[in-house]
């Protein structure tokens, strides 16, 4: 399982900081590669430390897309 999480107000995704490590939002999917997470655990505590209600975090399973269990439009 490879997850990101996205901001459905902003379409942005969590990740580290290349300056300080710190997660924080970028718009770049490129970008993002380092906040991907591999087990659901974390990515829901990410969500918690990180995440505010107006964010309206969801996480983005990357093995999911693209499959006959693709998200819906």
């Amino acid at each position: 399982m490879r997850l990101l999480i996205q901001s459905q107000s902003t379409g942005c995704f969590l990740a580290p900081s290349l300056d300080d490590g710190q997660p924080g939002w970028v718009a770049s999917l490129k970008e993002a590669g380092g906040g991907v997470v591999f087990d659901v655990e974390s990515a829901h505590q990410l969500v918690q430390d990180w995440c505010e209600p107006e964010d309206m975090p969801q996480l983005i399973d990357l093995d999911r897309l693209g499959t006959a269990a693709d998200y819906v439009p």
